[in-house]
């Protein structure tokens, strides 16, 4: 009956999701680039040349623009741009998905535990996410990075995740907040149910809707800071992402004359992005009634 509760649940939200522009458009978008990441595994396999960070054209020795060889024209080395727009695409997700994933968990438990603790330990947890919160995350990798020099992608990820969970911890902790003085939780209390039980079995199911609308905006802010970090030069240099290849095109000189190398990956962050905001805008409808239009429920 349980699971029959929550099937239902869902799929009520998912029609409410579904019937929203900004939903479907978001879905569509982040369709189009998921399709783009699974192609990044086979796209190398038709051709070495075409390995997005070791393959090179033996025939071209300089950037070249869009061919039937290569749709979207080669670096200054020969290394076709499709293949890494695609492979860039990938990372994209790894490290949206990952460190926004990571950041909620943290923030979702943190949150939980001091909303329904309370006390000494709820004000430790919360001082403790204050200082996180004012500390300028983009400038801290900056510093970490010039002092222990470049980053790979999981050292990112994980850097990412520290400094971005202390948010979602007080949006949930006011949520726990709320719901501790309901019956149901009281009723539980009473029948004994451990503190434990009582968080993750009947607290945490209220929560996570709002802890996942709070992951799509985690994955935007995770893609720039990425982004941001590889054109600046402080990105994983053995991995090509859309940061990286901005980096490339900045280096190499060709910034002006080279737009099949300097619009694809731009644009590609921009459009990701989008896609995740737009997601998160149509599911704060589905968890905000107010903001629906008339007619549905």
């Amino acid at each position: 009956m349980l699971k029959t509760h929550y099937i239902r649940r869902f799929l009520k939200s998912w029609k409410i999701f579904i019937q929203n522009p900004l939903g479907k458009t978001g879905v569509i978008i982040l369709s189009i680039f998921m399709l783009m990441a699974l192609a990044s595994f086979i796209v190398p396999h038709i051709n070495p040349m075409y390995d997005p960070m070791t393959g090179i054209d033996p025939d071209i020795r300089v950037s070249t623009g869009p061919s039937l060889t290569h749709l979207l024209g080669t670096d200054n080395v020969g290394r076709d741009l499709f293949a890494q727009l695609l492979e860039g695409a990938k990372v994209a997700f790894i490290v949206g998905l990952s460190s926004a994933f990571f950041s909620i968990v943290i923030g979702t438990v943190v949150g939980m535990v001091s909303g329904y603790a309370g006390g000494m330990l709820d004000a430790f947890l919360m001082r403790m996410a204050d200082i996180i919160m004012v500390m300028p995350s983009l400038v801290i990798l900056l510093i970490l990075a010039s002092l222990f020099g470049q980053f790979n992608i999981w050292i990112i990820v994980f850097i990412i995740a520290i400094m971005r969970w202390p948010a979602v911890s007080r949006v949930i902790r006011s949520q726990t907040l709320s719901l501790k003085q309901r019956p149901f939780i009281e009723a539980s209390q009473v029948a004994g149910a451990s503190h434990l039980r009582i968080i993750f079995r009947h607290i945490m199911p209220n929560v996570l809707p709002l802890a996942f609308l709070y992951m799509t905006f985690r994955v935007t802010s995770a893609i720039l800071v990425e982004a941001a970090l590889s054109f600046l030069g402080f990105g994983d240099p053995s991995q090509v992402s859309w940061g990286m290849m901005l980096q490339w095109v900045w280096k190499s000189g060709h910034m002006f004359q080279a737009p099949y190398w300097l619009i694809p990956p731009g644009l590609s962050i921009s459009l990701l992005t989008l896609a995740f905001y737009l997601l998160g805008r149509a599911m704060d409808e589905v968890l905000d009634p107010r903001l629906r239009k008339e007619g549905q429920s």
